[in-house]
């Protein structure tokens, strides 16, 4: 019997870069929700989460292991950089 090797998607992704990501698939109710999860699921202050967030999504690692999620949120900071 042999054993499978993980999923390439995942090589190099540290537990809590997918983290990361797997919070930005979900949605919030209201205004400090999100944050407060950063905090108690996480262990994050929302600033640096948001540092490496932003870094996450220059990562070609990420883009493999959450393709749709990583495109999405580069829109939203391209649109927010063009807006500045």
């Amino acid at each position: 019997m042999s054993q499978e090797p993980p999923p390439p998607e995942s090589a190099g992704l540290a537990e809590r870069e997918q983290a990361i990501l797997a919070l930005e698939r979900r949605g919030f109710p209201g205004p400090g929700a999100k944050e407060r999860a950063i905090r108690e699921e996480l262990g994050l202050a929302p600033v640096r989460y948001y540092q490496l967030l932003n870094a996450l999504l220059d990562d070609a690692r990420a883009l493999a292991h959450d393709p749709v999620t990583v495109n999405r949120l580069r829109r939203v900071r391209e649109a927010r950089r063009a807006e500045r």
